[in-house]
């Protein structure tokens, strides 16, 4: 294991904020933030380009907790990064009205890109985002400039890889060949009920080469391994990649650390002191030192990412104004000037011929009639 101390504690801000937390609330998940941290650490401070001044940035890479359960993970890295959200937010984990509740949920904490309650919903969206950059990309980007170009980043678990959705939206994955799609998916071989051998029993490194997708393995805590494994994964730009990455729940916890014990309850405050003095932590609770808040900073470096974009944008719309006018309303989430009345109009003239037909085929004739009415929309029919 190559990862340098410097590194292991600055991943560590993620740990004792996850364990602190899940203690104060008395309620929560430590352990898949704490076996995650390392992971995170390479992803968001070397790889992730976002902006914590302006999370609704169009070009910024999306992320996804798809494990939401572990939420405290994602809240970790916002506050530290720089979003706005406090050390007090941070406190108030779990409680009515938070910006932080027990799984992330969109509208409350800047930089959640989805609501992740249900396991296995996350990396659909994932999916889903990946899909947008391509479609995105397809349509608006001229081969002399280049105005969506960004990764979605996912971080998954057993649990999703359960689910049934997961399956289905990870084969259009593969199919569709979005290969700026990365998953990182956090094998720790626990459940809230144990060891995982007796209910999951998947070869998930065949499955996902089944559905096309390039699987590269990792240990989840060299930080070498992880980046060297997320740099392939970008640099595959034909399929989406899974990262396995092989990493023990609730790393840190001296005797609750590979157990189903941190999976879903708090440490314990006994076992807070024990695993502080196993990494060599300090400070207080909820004290993170100064040093550690400047590394993981993001908040100059996507700004000036955000600029470099904005100087890029600025030279399209001058070149192709109509593209990127059209890209700005989608953006903004306008809807055309005259969808309304065309809608309208199309709903007047099905209800009077006032035919009953299947629904499916409804389904049909109506996607149909609105796809060029609002040509962002991306769907089917069975």
């Amino acid at each position: 294991m190559t990862t340098p101390l410097n590194e292991r504690r600055i991943a560590n801000a993620i740990r004792v904020l996850a364990m602190d937390a899940v203690q104060k609330a008395n309620s929560g998940h430590p352990g898949a933030p704490m076996g995650m941290a390392d992971i995170a650490d390479v992803v968001w401070r070397e790889f992730l380009n976002h902006n914590p001044s302006n999370p609704q940035w169009a070009n910024r890479d999306r992320f996804v907790l798809s494990n939401g359960h572990g939420s405290m993970l994602q809240y970790a890295l916002l506050h530290l990064t720089g979003y706005d959200l406090s050390i007090e937010d941070i406190k108030q984990f779990r409680q009515l009205h938070s910006k932080t509740p027990g799984h992330p949920e969109l509208g409350y904490a800047p930089g959640i890109e989805t609501t992740t309650g249900p396991l296995g919903q996350g990396v659909a969206n994932a999916v889903g985002f990946a899909l947008a950059e391509k479609t995105l990309a397809a349509q608006f980007n001229k081969e002399d400039i280049q105005v969506v170009d960004h990764f979605t980043y996912c971080f998954l678990g057993d649990g999703c890889l359960m689910e049934g959705i997961s399956h289905e939206a990870c084969s259009l994955a593969g199919t569709l060949g979005l290969g700026k799609l990365v998953v990182y998916y956090d094998d720790n071989g626990i459940s809230i009920d144990g060891e995982v051998e007796g209910w999951f029993s998947d070869d998930t490194e065949e499955r996902f080469k089944a559905y096309g997708w390039q699987v590269l393995r990792a240990d989840g805590h060299d930080a070498d391994a992880i980046r060297a494994a997320t740099a392939a994964a970008r640099a595959e730009s034909s399929k989406p990649t899974l990262i396995i990455c092989k990493t023990i729940i609730g790393l840190g916890s001296p005797n609750k650390q590979g157990k189903e014990d941190c999976h879903g309850a708090p440490l314990g405050n006994d076992e807070i002191t024990l695993t502080r003095e196993a990494l060599g932590w300090k400070e207080e609770p909820f004290v993170i030192p100064a040093d550690v808040y400047t590394a993981w900073d993001a908040k100059a470096k996507g700004s000036a990412s955000e600029a470099a974009w904005n100087d890029i944008f600025a030279t399209y719309a001058a070149k192709y104004p109509t593209e990127a006018a059209e890209l700005k309303r989608r953006v903004n989430g306008d809807l055309p000037a005259e969808f309304l009345a065309q809608a309208d109009a199309y709903i007047a003239e099905v209800n009077a011929k006032g035919e009953t037909i299947a629904t499916r085929k409804a389904s049909q004739n109506a996607i149909q009639a609105f796809a060029p009415l609002l040509p962002e929309i991306l769907g089917g029919s069975a």
